[in-house]
Parts: structure tokens; C-alpha cells; sequence
């Protein structure tokens, strides 16, 4: 059984409070929006394959906050190697989430390698990841995870190759820059005596 996309992202950032989540190239950044545009979300408009490196530089920034990463299938498996890294460097507070459709949305979508088999669970799992699982139908152990479940966390989580209606987040790339730092400084500030 495989879930709906906007389905799962939604439940995932139901009741969000102070999680930061970067979501990846393309379909993960208009599903984040879809479920509510929020400061605390950064969307990325480019630098596909990037989305858990950036994750990874938050969470290690920011270890008193969680952080998740909402990305695609197709962007995991052109940044690989951040599993290998985000395994050395153990994150506790970082959980990467894959929206797997088994295809290049922004391309085409075409077969990617999960349609054939490759398993990105494994690979997290021996990428030394706390926790790897592969989701087809309930999400309640990834909503574990991404806020309570000490890292670092992975979760595949399969869903339809449906194509669904553009729901686009700011394309200001200052403005998502700009909210997001005063969001993530503003608890930090608030520490400060």
C-alpha cells in the first residue's frame, strides 16, 4: 500500500510548534506549503540534493531544537553521501524524511533506482543512522521520530506517483532566508540575558 504525499506531509507538520524543517527540491518544498507556509520552514528553490546537508548544518547549530528534512526520492539519491555524514557527525535532534514516489517529479517522472529495488532505509541504516524504517501506510512511528525519538532518524516513506497542483512557497529567496534566520534566532535571543 502506498500513501498520498500531501497527506503524509500534513500529518507530519500537524501540530509543528518550534520544528524546523528544510524540504528539498520541488514537490517536498510545495507539500511543506501545502500544509501551512510557517517561518520556520525553508523551502529550497534550488541546490537539489542539498536538503539533508542543510538539515545536517541546523541541527548541528541548533541541538536544543528539532529539525526535520522532507525530501524526495530522487534528490536522496543525488546527495547520497550526507547519510554517510549525517552517520559520522549523530545529529541526536536531525530526523531526514523521504517522500518516495519511485520517480523524478521535476524531470518527467521517470523511474528513479527505488523503483528498482534500491533500498535508502538500508542505506541510512548502515550509514550508522539511530533509527532507519521504510513507512507504506501508517505514519505514526515517523511522527515519532521527527519529534521525540533521539537521532539521527530516517524514514522512506512510500507514496503514489500522483501529480497534484502546484501549492508554491514564497520565491523570494531573501525573504525565506530572512524569516527563517529571525525564527531560529529568536529563541536564541530570548536565552540571552
Amino acid at each position: 500500500m502506498k500513501l498520498h504525499r500531501r497527506d503524509v506531509v500534513g500529518e507530519l507538520l500537524r501540530e509543528r510548534k518550534e520544528l524546523l524543517v528544510i524540504a528539498g527540491l520541488g514537490s517536498t518544498a510545495w507539500d511543506i506549503t501545502a500544509a501551512g507556509d510557517a517561518d520556520t520552514s525553508f523551502p529550497m528553490w534550488g541546490a537539489m540534493g542539498q536538503a539533508a546537508m542543510m538539515g545536517l548544518g541546523l541541527a548541528l547549530a541548533q541541538p536544543k531544537r528539532r529539525v526535520l528534512v522532507v525530501t524526495g526520492d530522487g534528490e536522496m539519491l543525488m546527495g547520497l553521501g550526507a547519510l554517510a555524514t549525517i552517520g559520522v557527525q549523530q545529529p541526536a535532534n536531525l530526523t531526514v524524511v523521504v517522500i518516495d514516489n519511485e520517480r523524478y517529479g521535476e524531470t518527467g517522472m521517470q523511474r528513479t533506482h527505488t523503483a528498482f529495488g534500491v533500498d535508502l532505509a538500508a542505506v541510512a541504516s548502515a550509514c550508522r543512522f539511530k533509527h532507519a524504517i521504510t513507512v507504506t501506510s501508517d505514519i505514526a512511528q515517523v511522527r515519532e521520530l521527527a519529534y521525540r525519538t533521539t537521532g539521527p532518524n530516517f524514514a522512506a516513506v512510500k507514496v503514489l506517483d500522483e501529480k497534484l497542483p502546484l501549492v508554491l512557497p514564497p520565491q523570494d529567496g531573501v525573504l525565506l532566508k530572512d524569516r527563517f534566520r529571525k525564527a531560529v534566532l529568536a529563541d536564541v535571543l530570548a536565552e540571552k540575558p
